[in-house]
């Protein structure tokens, strides 16, 4: 299971969601439903500009939990 962490880091950051998606110029209903795990994917520009404005890395927005971790 992919886990999106992009609240954790958006908060770390104090950044809003619309102005996260002011920045990165996507729409805030698409970045809520990539931030909420109901997303189907992502482009990699879109990850690459998150990284940009948040100064994080893919790693830290995204994570891998085998079926049954916790």
């Amino acid at each position: 299971m992919i886990i999106i962490n992009l609240d954790v880091m958006m908060a770390k950051r104090k950044i809003g969601l619309v102005e996260l998606a002011e920045k990165i110029n996507i729409t805030p209903a698409n970045l809520s439903i990539l931030k909420n795990n109901k997303g189907k994917a992502i482009r990699f520009s879109t990850l690459e500009k998150i990284c940009e404005v948040l100064d994080c890395t893919p790693g830290d927005i995204i994570e891998f939990k085998k079926n049954g971790d916790k």
